[in-house]
This record gives C-alpha cells, sequence and structure tokens, in this order.
C-alpha cells in the first residue's frame, strides 16, 4: 500500500495523486506540489490515504508545502494576469487574422510559461503569433487547440434543460456517447434536440443508457409476434418506462390492447430498432447527425 493525496488543479478537472511525504493534508486545503510541468497550486479533494501501489502510476510526484497566505495571493494575481492577457492574444489574433477563437489562458504558477487554449474548425499555422506574444509577455508560449466539448466545459454555460453544464459541474472526463443511445431512448433524431451547447451529442444521453439496454432486453421489439393471455398477437409499440406494449391481437386485429411485457411470450422475435419510436418523428438531417457525432 501507498499512501497518497489527490489534488485537482482545475475546478472540474481529473485529480491527480501525489506523495504527501508524511505531512497530513486536510481535504480540500491548498498545496504546492512538483509535477511535469514545474511547481503548482492545487486543491487536495483527497486528504491523506493509502491506495494499492497497481492502482497508481509511479514514481509519484512530491507534496512540496501546504500553501500559504503568499502562494494564495499569487493565485489571485495569476487571475488578474490571466484576464490581461486574454484580451492581448485575441488582439494579437485578430492583428495575424488567424481562424481560431481563443477560449482561455492560464499562467503556471511560477510563471515559467503561459498557455494559450484555443478552438479551430483546423489546422492552424500559428507561429508568427507565439513570436509575437513571446516578445510581449517575455516567458514561455504554449498555445494548444481544444476540442468544442473541452472549449464548453472551459467556458461553462447553461444546458438546454435550464441547469449549469455537466461537464462545467461534476465530469471530470468525457464518456464515449452513440446516436443509438438517443434511439435507445426513443428521442426525437432531430439534432437541435439531442445536441448540447458545444455542438456534440449530449453527455446525459449516457446517463440511463444502461438501465434502457436491460429494459430493452426484457421487453418484445416491436413486430414481435408474442402470446398474451388474450390470445396471439402482434407487437405494434412498447413503452419501456411503464413496463407494458401494445399488442394487435390475431382476434380483435381493429382493436389493440395493452399487456404487461411480462405477460407477453416472445414467440418470434420483431425487428431491433428502437423500442419506442415517435411516429410523428422530425424529419433527420443525416449529414447533421454525422458531425455531431464527431468528438
Amino acid at each position: 500500500m501507498t499512501e497518497i493525496i489527490g489534488v485537482r488543479f482545475k475546478k472540474v478537472g481529473k485529480i491527480y495523486y501525489f506523495d504527501p511525504c508524511g505531512i497530513q493534508v486536510p481535504q480540500n486545503e491548498y498545496v504546492i506540489v512538483e509535477t511535469s510541468r514545474g511547481i503548482e497550486c492545487g486543491q487536495a479533494v483527497i486528504s491523506n490515504r493509502s491506495v494499492d501501489e497497481n492502482s497508481i502510476v509511479q514514481p509519484l510526484k512530491k507534496l512540496i508545502r501546504i500553501a500559504t497566505k503568499e502562494d494564495l495571493g499569487v493565485l489571485e494575481e495569476n487571475a488578474r494576469l490571466e484576464k490581461d492577457a486574454f484580451v492581448i492574444c485575441e488582439q494579437k489574433i485578430k492583428k495575424h487574422e488567424l481562424e481560431m477563437k481563443l477560449v482561455s489562458v492560464e499562467y503556471t504558477f511560477d510563471h515559467s510559461k503561459i498557455l494559450f487554449y484555443f478552438s479551430a474548425d483546423g489546422r492552424v499555422d500559428f507561429r508568427s503569433l507565439v513570436k509575437d506574444l513571446a516578445s510581449v509577455f517575455r516567458t514561455r508560449i504554449e498555445l494548444r487547440q481544444i476540442g468544442v466539448r473541452d472549449a464548453a466545459k472551459m467556458v461553462g454555460g447553461l444546458g438546454i434543460c435550464g441547469c449549469p453544464l455537466c461537464c462545467g459541474t461534476f465530469l471530470d472526463d468525457f464518456q464515449p456517447v452513440s446516436i443509438n443511445m438517443a434511439k435507445d431512448q426513443g428521442l426525437s433524431l432531430n439534432p437541435t434536440k439531442i445536441s448540447g451547447t458545444c455542438g456534440r451529442l449530449m453527455c446525459c444521453l449516457k446517463y440511463e443508457n444502461e438501465a434502457y439496454q436491460e429494459l430493452i432486453r426484457k421487453s418484445p421489439t416491436v413486430e414481435s409476434l408474442v402470446d398474451t393471455p388474450k390470445g396471439k398477437g402482434t407487437v405494434i409499440d412498447v413503452s419501456l418506462l411503464k413496463g407494458c406494449c401494445r399488442v394487435r391481437l390475431q382476434s380483435a386485429p381493429d382493436s389493440p390492447e395493452t399487456f404487461a411485457c411480462s405477460e407477453c411470450k416472445v414467440l418470434r422475435r420483431g425487428k431491433a430498432s428502437s423500442q419506442n419510436q415517435n411516429q410523428n418523428e422530425e424529419p433527420i438531417d443525416k449529414k447533421e447527425l454525422d458531425k455531431i457525432q464527431k468528438n
């Protein structure tokens, strides 16, 4: 077993393990640690605990000290400098006429480097911009191109549900999301209704996916031939959450009846498409669907 602390450097970012070096660190305390890019200040979201050596990547970087008032003052100063650097960088981008959008600026704790995060549709030749920024700030400059999901995570905002974006509040990593998840949940495949602020498929499609998969496994599919308490018939609609299905009975084809899925014994499986398709579903723009599925 190895003693570690878990440190997060951004509000909603990954947690990295560090060697506490025998120092007891309270949860949510700010600490100064050694990282691959130099000395950094982060928040200890996991206090001292022992974990299996196989669950960590050796060697662990070390804790230097618990942050002092002076260290916290540096963080505040960095935040002010980042706002100024953002304005300057936007002006330089406009000057060089580059097709890129500046998303965020980050100073390293010791001011040894400034990182500029930007998004763009394609590759951008920013070599002249880097030289221009280096002449202004007199330190190492690094430009990083990020995807639209990462940009939304950094900027934040409100989703179509009216709540703050999941990626900006509690999701520390992005999970793969596919259009099949929307199909399984019987959602409209209109891109404007299933895509988030970033323009990609909404992360929340993943949340209930396992539950829907289990319900689909237990329920008959549309067009299945089933045996019900009132005789044989064909499934014409399935309500996964209610656990029931509408069946057109062979004995009374003009009067479909509703049965619990558990009451229906499948004699012949029907098509394995979406379980709860909306018959009045809006037209699907296939090009738009292909676009929002790209991460």
